[in-house]
């Protein structure tokens, strides 16, 4: 300690009166430095004709904003619901295995399924799912009995 204070102390009061010396004084100021607009927007024109009292142009903006809604198109399968219909659109072959079959089966599903179709098609998407799975399921039958059983 030299002279009632640590080197430390010391040290710390020869940097705190440097920066004092070097800070310019402050310009009062009303104003950001720097940003040469405002943040106000500019007032909208006000419409020639005074405005229904119904109506409220917020939400006739938000609602300009908003995607129309549109029918959903339907999927080009939507008449093939026949059983030949659908084993042509399966693409099955009797010299298909049952790892084949499976294939097939997952794919049809893929394209088909009823939780992957709008509401409006669930029902023959159903309909085809249902077709599907029983021809597979016969063709299933008519393979070779599984190894190990």
């Amino acid at each position: 300690m030299l002279f009632g204070k640590s080197l430390f102390q010391s040290v710390v009061d020869r940097l705190d009166k440097e920066a004092e010396d070097e800070v310019p004084p402050e310009e009062t100021a009303f104003r950001i430095n720097g940003l040469a607009s405002s943040f106000v927007p500019v007032a909208p024109v006000a419409p020639s004709a005074p405005a229904d009292p119904g109506t409220d142009q917020r939400l006739d903006a938000y609602l300009f904003l908003m995607p129309e809604e549109r029918e959903p198109e339907p999927p080009a399968w939507i008449d093939r619901l026949s059983p030949d219909e659908v084993a042509a659109d399966l693409g099955l072959d009797p010299s298909d295995d049952r790892e084949r079959l499976q294939e097939r089966r997952r794919a049809f599903a893929r394209d088909n399924h009823p939780d992957r179709i709008p509401a409006e098609f669930r029902e023959e998407a159903t309909m085809r799912m249902k077709t599907a799975n029983r021809l597979i399921d016969d063709a299933l039958s008519r393979c070779d009995p599984p190894q190990g059983r």
